[in-house]
This record gives C-alpha cells, structure tokens and sequence, in this order.
C-alpha cells in the first residue's frame, strides 16, 4: 500500500500481537508526523530490553536478575503459589493488591490445536518446586477459556496425589455488569461460584 520502508514498518508493527493492520498504520504515522517523538529513545529501550531481561529462575516471570523482585521479597508467603500462564497475569494479580504469596509462570497453556502440550510448559519446574513440602496451598489461575482450563484441569489431576490444597480462581459476572448481557457459559460460572451471604 505504501512504498518501501514506510510499508515495511507498519509490516513490522502489525507483527506485533494485538497490533491489526490500521493500529500498526496509526502508530508509523504517529512517529512520522509527531517530530518530538525520541525514536532513537525507543530503539535503544528495545535493545537493552533483549539484552538486559530474562525470566526468573525460580517462579519464570520477566525479571533483570536471576531472581525477580517477587521471588526476593522475605515477606512473600512461600505456603501459597499462584500459577499463571504468562508473565504479564503476574501483573494483573499484583495489581489487586491481594495477594501476597509467591508465582509460578507456566509460560503458555495446553493446546492441542496449536501442538503445545504439558511438556512444553513449565511443569516440571513447578513439581520441583513443590517437593519439598513448604508449599500448603497452589492457586490455579490460568484464564477462564478452552486451553487454560485444560491446563487447570491437568494441573490438578497431577497434583492430585500430593498433599497440597489446589484451588480455582472463581469466574462469572464482571463487578458493574448487567445479567441480560452475560452469556451462558459466565452465568453458568457465577451460579457454580456462587457464595452464602
């Protein structure tokens, strides 16, 4: 559509997950039109990125160190771990502020559909981490959808034979919506979720 390297950024940009072809089309014209954007700033952000993350030792979120900032905090609570897909759902769950105890990032969910089964994730590693009898409890926090609930539903059939209480988190209505908008599937959820007062 445009000539040369103008159409080989939106290319690059629409690469990007989440980033459809217009969005990839604002944002190039964005850093051409807008004179002080720092795009010498943003080209050396990208590069010290790859160069300077990796993902922790231990529970396998993005860190600069060996060990990510959560994994280093003494009053972290080493009972309860909360396994998560990606690295970017440790965020959404630090951002409650309610829970305090360490993570585990499995690094995908199991999908057949896209050949990614339970050895290509981060299993083994949190079996490791379990074996030593300090974790009481692990919170399976994949998402609410097709693979992540095929991983839950592995996860606790394997941890099934160890002494360790394996929890869901509970899905259904959002907080502010309304019942006739909701489908099936997450009025089903909040029903089987559902608590006494």
């Amino acid at each position: 559509m445009y000539d040369g390297i103008v159409q080989e950024l939106i290319d690059e940009f629409g690469r990007l997950p989440g980033i459809g072809p217009k969005s990839a089309q604002r944002i190039t014209f964005h850093i051409l039109q807008t004179p002080s954007f720092d795009v010498a700033r943003l080209a050396e952000l990208l590069t010290d990125v790859r160069a300077r993350v990796r993902f922790c030792e231990i529970c396998g979120n993005v860190s600069e160190q060996d060990r990510c900032a959560i994994c280093r905090d003494p009053r972290r609570n080493p009972a309860l771990i909360c396994v998560v897909e990606d690295a970017k759902d440790v965020s959404a769950i630090e951002r409650t502020r309610e829970f305090r105890g360490l993570y585990h990032v499995l690094g995908g969910a199991i999908s057949p559909i896209a050949g990614v089964g339970p050895d290509d994730l981060r299993i083994a590693q949190l079996m490791s981490r379990l074996a030593d009898g300090t974790v009481q409890e692990v919170i399976i926090a994949t998402n609410p959808n097709l693979e992540g609930e095929a991983t839950a539903s592995y996860l606790s059939r394997l941890l099934l034979t160890m002494q360790i209480t394996v929890s869901r988190l509970a899905s259904g209505l959002p907080v502010g919506g309304d019942l006739e908008y909701a489908d099936e599937v997450t009025l089903g959820r909040a029903f089987e979720g559902r608590r006494t007062l």
